[in-house]
């Protein structure tokens, strides 16, 4: 049987004496694109975090490709892993230096920033070349979501684990990135995603399987 591309193995969260959630447990096979739900202040970008790590767990493992994770500060992991906060921060400067600054970490050392393909990838979003020039400081909130989104595909992890990733954005943009993440992960073997977001209907259009945190409630 295949190794699963990532395992959650009975993870655990509290804050003080509280457990958000506890016991999580799921696999995510290669290909997969999975919904993660649950009501406003289940913990689903708690579990995010976590799975990335980027925030402590109390209980349980994460692991990656049949290896347990070495956490968010390990190059690897970091390398394979991309977590996508629904208010991206991004750096001073043009969106062009934006989408080139990951180069420049160890996590992503080898890995050659192709303008071209960043103009290719915001066009598909709906924003033409002039788009790399701007200013990151003026952007809207919509429009740094996009740059996050192409930010995290120019560096080719294997997971992207997407936090209300269209919140911000118009319709249109909402369905461009639908459209694009999806082809995202069909396109290579070793790809998945898992979604959080506010509208049910949009996760049962990206995903194909959804688990529900209110499950894991103590």
């Amino acid at each position: 049987m295949r190794e699963p591309l990532l395992r959650i193995i009975d993870l655990g969260r509290r804050v003080g004496a509280a457990w958000i959630w506890r016991g999580v447990s799921f696999d995510v096979a290669a290909g997969e694109r999975l919904a993660l739900a649950g009501p406003t202040g289940s913990g689903k970008t708690l579990l995010l975090r976590a799975i990335a790590g980027l925030d402590p767990v109390d209980e349980g493992r994460v692991e990656l490709e049949g290896r347990e994770a070495e956490g968010g500060e390990a190059p690897a992991f970091r390398a394979r892993v991309a977590y996508l906060h629904q208010r991206p921060a991004l750096w001073r400067g043009t969106v062009a230096e934006n989408l080139e600054a990951p180069f420049s970490l160890k996590a992503n050392a080898g890995k050659r920033f192709d303008l071209d393909r960043a103009a290719a990838l915001l066009e598909r979003l709906g924003r033409k070349a002039p788009f790399l020039e701007a200013r990151a400081s003026n952007l809207s909130g919509g429009e740094a979501q996009l740059v996050a989104l192409v930010r995290a595909l120019l560096v080719e992890p294997g997971i992207l684990l997407l936090d209300e990733p269209t919140a911000s954005l118009d319709r249109a943009s909402a369905s461009w990135a639908e459209a694009l993440l999806t082809e995202w992960v069909e396109a290579a073997p070793g790809r998945a995603s898992i979604w959080t977001s506010h509208d049910p209907d949009q996760l049962a259009r990206v995903a194909g399987r959804r688990i529900d945190l209110e499950g894991w409630k103590p």
